[in-house]
């Protein structure tokens, strides 16, 4: 299912979506969509909606559209719609086109796609130094070589990350033009991703890639390397004749970026005939070719390895998440141990009280361990106010514990009985971040406060009658969070949680 325009427009990080959306356990449906989308931070509800309603929905909303989850966009009398590609639909051809479910959005800044790093900077950089060095260095025509070989070098990269589900914007724009865009699209689609060419375990457009960095650097020694260079581009003609012919005779149709890329391979053979000269064989010369191409080809070798072992990984753990992400069998799990009734629920306890979901957390400020499952519980606690309860059940035994846990137990108890409860929310935040009791102290009036500390230790008793010694403990409505589960999973069932009434 191909919805790229819509996780564009999200922004979104589309290998994350994909496979959140692919180990889901009710993939492909729309309860999935509608999960991941929640998961991913683009808070949504989903409706079944007749189309005599629609009119009211509001400017932007998602759909399934000719069978696919698609963004429409109201425009005037007409409606743009975003999935694989743009469309424009009439009224009445979109309400023909679509199904009554419509689901609306509201996007989050947590929903946009934060990328750890981004090489294209370095690239640009590397591009700019090359080409700045041809132009100085270089005549015009071996500076113009260099620059077809940059550009070879960058589609060929686009199309390496494609072959691996990224979304290529260039490789769209290219193929995506003119009235015949969904022919288009899927003819480099289909040619780019079902290249059957098998090479030492390489494909053909992996061998684009080899080409053009090979000759990027050779481009850079010219006319010293114009011998060998020459000869890569009369040995380039095998791959713009076996090209033509896969696209004209075994696939039938031409793709746009193939097109381009022997368009390059035709203007440097142009160029290396004509201008490049009074060539001359130099060992060194063959010598750092067979060094570069062999670093190159290892090197491409190892990262297409990388990727494919990530991508079979990654579809296999996507299965095996749809069973571990089953609700019933989490269900099963969570309720296999006894319930556990605490006579104690209202110390310290925030969100909503009279909620059907009441979570509960063991837990110790010292406790190293403790600080991710507060960040995970309290995040809940934001993204759900109406629908949680929340106690932080500190495990404090005042004749086991230091003056200074003593101190801070009392400034935490003295802002929870005498602050809003975002106050105490943002002290039990400051301190898992800094672990220092001066801002706690601070936080709660800046002086020593002896606060009655007997509840804590009632039900610090309470947690080690129930075997709640180790800490962090995620409590569900009595159940003990299974331990077949990471915490972190808790975020995938929460939604079901609340709407389960026999939890």
């Amino acid at each position: 299912m191909i919805f790229d325009k819509l996780i564009n427009y999200l922004k979104l990080d589309k290998q994350e979506f994909i496979f959140q959306f692919n180990s889901h356990p009710n993939y492909p449906s729309a309860l999935a969509f509608s999960d991941t989308l929640n998961f991913m931070g683009v808070k949504n509800d989903a409706y079944e909606l007749d189309k005599e309603y629609w009119d009211e929905l509001p400017e932007e909303f998602i759909a399934i559209v000719e069978n696919s989850f698609s963004l429409v966009k109201k425009s005037g009398s007409s409606y743009a719609v975003y999935s694989e590609k743009a469309k424009t639909f009439e009224k009445e051809e979109l309400y023909k086109k679509s199904t009554d479910f419509v689901l609306l959005f509201e996007k989050t800044e947590k929903a946009e796609n934060k990328s750890v790093f981004n090489f294209k900077p370095v690239l640009y950089a590397i591009f700019a130094v090359i080409i700045a060095y041809s132009f100085i260095s270089q005549t015009i025509f071996e500076a113009i070589f260099n620059i077809l070989s940059l550009a070879g070098v960058y589609i060929s990269l686009e199309i390496f990350n494609q072959k691996f589900g990224n979304t290529s914007t260039v490789i769209g724009s290219i193929c995506g033009g003119g009235a015949a865009a969904a022919q288009t699209v899927n003819s480099c689609d289909k040619i780019i991703k079902q290249d059957k060419t098998s090479i030492l375990g390489l494909k053909f457009s992996d061998f684009s890639l080899i080409y053009f960095t090979g000759l990027a650097v050779l481009g850079l020694f010219l006319p010293a390397t114009a011998y060998i260079v020459k000869g890569f581009t009369l040995v380039s003609v095998i791959a713009i004749g076996y090209s033509v012919y896969v696209q004209a005779f075994v696939e039938k149709t031409f793709c746009r970026v193939c097109l381009l890329i022997i368009s390059i391979l035709a203007a440097q053979l142009v160029i290396s005939l004509v201008f490049f000269q009074n060539l001359t064989f130099g060992i060194g010369a063959l010598l750092l070719t067979v060094i570069l191409w062999g670093l190159i080809f290892s090197a491409v070798k190892y990262f297409n390895t990388l990727l494919e072992e990530k991508e079979t990984l990654q579809k296999s753990n996507a299965k095996n998440l749809r069973f571990k992400r089953n609700y019933e069998l989490f269900k099963s799990q969570l309720q296999q141990n006894d319930k556990i009734v605490f006579q104690d629920t209202e110390t310290f306890s925030v969100g909503r009280k009279d909620s059907k979901l009441r979570i509960s957390i063991v837990s110790n400020p010292y406790c190293g361990f403790c600080k991710d499952a507060h960040k995970l519980a309290e995040g809940l606690l934001e993204k759900y106010p109406d629908d949680i309860s929340l106690q932080m059940r500190f495990n404090y035994f005042s004749d086991r514990t230091h003056d200074k846990y003593t101190q801070l137990i009392s400034d935490l108890t003295h802002i929870y009985h005498n602050k809003p409860e975002k106050d105490f929310l943002h002290a039990v935040e400051t301190w898992f971040e800094t672990k220092d009791e001066s801002k706690i102290n601070a936080l709660s009036g800046g002086v020593p406060t002896s606060e009655n500390l007997n509840p804590l230790v009632e039900m610090s008793v309470e947690n080690s009658n129930a075997g709640l010694s180790f800490t962090p403990i995620f409590i569900i409505n009595g159940y003990q969070f299974p331990d077949k589960y990471d915490r972190e999973d808790l975020l995938f069932f929460i939604d079901e949680l609340i709407d389960d009434e026999e939890i």
